[in-house]
């Protein structure tokens, strides 16, 4: 037996036996809930202190190494000096707009993690549409940047929420079609269904051919775009806005903007992972009876390379324009993931996978 599926059975057996059913189910969702925060947070720190570890090992320096051993305390300090920060706003703020905003970005980061299988155990919600899932729940973390930069009642603020609407809409066309692409490839939207197409025919990037090699580098791009992250942060410029869409804010608040920038690069990282490269399941097809070697450290390994290539790409290009931003996409991803699409049907038609 698996050791997560013993440990489960068994906090689920002893909860069942000193309460009713539906207490011991609430406390179920309420452990669920409180596990994938402890997630959610812990990532988040980790990811701040490997982006600037990345930082300073492309740039040739130490990077944090003062608070514990070799920094790893450095961004919980940073994060003890957030929450003990005053919340100051301006008095022309819309309160209420000012004050949500931060949920909706934080909340919607919480709702995608959720969808992941770790390992065959380890997920909290395996729905039947999983990716139109995802896809969903991604577009509901710009409205919370749009709310910012509106209540914010300021014009740096503002000229950052409409750079991220125009940035979020138009690059969402090009996440959404490469997705597509391996849909057709997997005909199933339901994230363990396409790792366990993975299991004998092995990674889609291998199965597909081209027309997947060309949809995870455009899913890629348009995937550090849709992040906000360099060479496509145009909305937190921080030469040209201040900070973007948070100017005004600080403290805790701020520090949800900042942990959800993280927690999206995650997320991304994670659906190119299922997407392409098995998910949970070992590079060398020995996933089954493996005690030794947990499934999830297999996810988490090729997760954490994924989001090594997208800070790579933060020291790599220089930011771009507005007009170069629509350009891209508008006259070269989304046409190329149009035929892209259209060659996965052919391959497909033609029995050419793997």
């Amino acid at each position: 037996m698996n050791i997560p599926l013993s440990i489960t059975k068994t906090i689920h057996d002893w909860l069942f036996s000193i309460m009713p059913e539906g207490v011991a189910t609430v406390t179920e969702w309420i452990l669920v809930a409180a596990a994938y925060l402890a997630l959610f947070a812990v990532a988040g720190l980790y990811l701040v202190l490997l982006e600037r570890k990345v930082a300073a090992w492309f740039q040739l320096r130490l990077g944090p190494n003062r608070v514990g051993p070799f920094g790893i305390f450095q961004t919980m300090a940073d994060a003890l000096k957030l929450v003990s920060k005053e919340l100051t706003s301006t008095d022309r703020i819309d309160k209420f707009l000012y004050n949500l905003a931060p949920y909706f970005v934080i909340v919607s980061a919480l709702i995608a993690i959720g969808i992941f299988p770790f390992s065959r155990q380890f997920q909290a919600f395996d729905i039947n549409i999983g990716i139109f899932f995802l896809f969903a729940i991604s577009s509901i973390g710009v409205i919370g940047i749009l709310l910012a930069g509106w209540s914010s009642n300021n014009k740096f603020a503002m000229i950052g929420a409409m750079r991220s609407g125009l940035q979020t809409i138009s690059y969402e066309l090009s996440v959404g079609l490469s997705m597509l692409t391996m849909v057709l490839l997997t005909g199933s939207l339901q994230l363990s269904e396409i790792i366990e197409v993975q299991r004998t025919g092995g990674w889609l990037i291998l199965q597909g051919h081209i027309p997947a090699i060309i949809a995870f580098m455009i899913f890629m791009i348009a995937g550090t775009a849709e992040t906000n992250r360099a060479p496509f942060d145009l909305v937190e410029a921080e030469s040209e806005l201040g900070a973007g869409f948070h100017t005004e804010y600080s403290g805790m608040k701020f520090a949800y903007f900042f942990l959800a920038e993280f927690i999206n690069m995650f997320i991304i990282a994670s659906i190119a992972v299922v997407l392409f490269f098995g998910g949970w399941l070992s590079p060398f097809g020995i996933t089954d009876d493996i005690t030794w070697f947990p499934e999830s450290i297999w996810f988490l390994i090729k997760v954490l390379t994924i989001i090594i290539l997208m800070m790579w790409f933060r020291w790599t290009f220089p930011r771009l324009r507005v007009d170069q931003l629509l350009t891209l996409e508008w006259k070269y991803l989304l046409p190329l993931n149009l035929m892209n699409l259209v060659l996965m049907a052919i391959v497909i038609w033609l029995n050419w996978t793997i």
